[in-house]
């Protein structure tokens, strides 16, 4: 019998296991510290999917949070058995059914994939490269404080 490590060690991209990836990595992503690049990894992985007919887009949500307006939406996306939102392009609002507001009973499967299997497998399935961290570690060196005389412009 395989061990769960050798069990993910080598995914193969299939469906169930790609929307599986997707859900770790946005689940991951809500909660990261710099979520830009797993939302981009999504966002990347969920359109390959529609665009090799594995995925499809079901109609439009309204957003849970809307950034500056007080409605926004958002495209829902099946794949496999997980559904996952992305933002709408303009045809999407003339060719896809909105179907109000989102419920909140309706859940996706939970997936004992680990972070790091799942952006393995997204990566290679994409074909982004991840760009190394930058240190945050990085201290400014010290400028000094320049003074005017009282009446002299900054600029």
């Amino acid at each position: 019998m395989k061990s769960e490590r050798q069990q993910y060690s080598s995914l193969s991209p299939t469906i169930e296991n790609l929307s599986q990836a997707i859900y770790i990595v946005n689940r991951h992503a809500k909660t990261a510290p710099n979520p830009k690049f797993l939302y981009h990894l999504k966002h990347e992985a969920l359109m390959k999917l529609l665009r090799e007919g594995k995925a499809n887009k079901v109609g439009l949500h309204f957003s849970q949070n809307p950034r500056l307006s007080q409605q926004q939406s958002d495209v829902l996306v099946a794949c496999g058995k997980y559904t996952f939102h992305i933002p709408p392009t303009k045809n999407d609002f003339e060719a896809l059914p909105h179907l109000g507001k989102l419920n909140s009973s309706v859940r996706n499967p939970k997936s004992n994939l680990s972070l790091t299997q799942a952006k393995k497998l997204l990566l290679s399935y994409t074909g982004l490269k991840e760009a190394p961290p930058q240190s945050a570690n990085k201290k400014k060196a010290y400028q000094k404080p320049v003074f005017k005389k009282l009446g002299e412009s900054y600029f």
